[in-house]
């Protein structure tokens, strides 16, 4: 079952973001994702960065988040880990 996750980076900016994305292999804008990863987005809040992504399923994001997210938005300067929460996904449209 498809799911959303939250990933919220207290204190982060995009530039710390951007800075991430490219040591994954990716660019802001581009098509590069994480297999599983069916969309994902990002916006800076008053609290710091919020990513939203859709997951085909939760294992695959905690792989992701093990293997990526923990060391690589450390070594890009985050001054956090993240907190990350997950809601079930009852739909999503994709273009074909």
């Amino acid at each position: 079952m498809a799911i959303a996750v939250i990933v919220e980076f207290p204190g982060g900016t995009l530039a710390q973001y951007d800075k991430a994305i490219e040591l994954m292999g990716m660019s802001p804008g581009g098509t590069h994702t994480e297999p599983g990863c069916i969309f994902h987005w990002v916006t800076a809040n008053d609290d710091g960065v919020r990513v939203t992504d859709v997951w085909e399923d939760k294992s695959q994001f905690e792989a992701f988040a093990r293997d990526k997210i923990g060391p690589l938005t450390e070594q890009a300067g985050f001054p956090a880990p993240p907190n990350v929460s997950f809601v079930e996904v009852h739909n999503y449209l994709t273009r074909p």
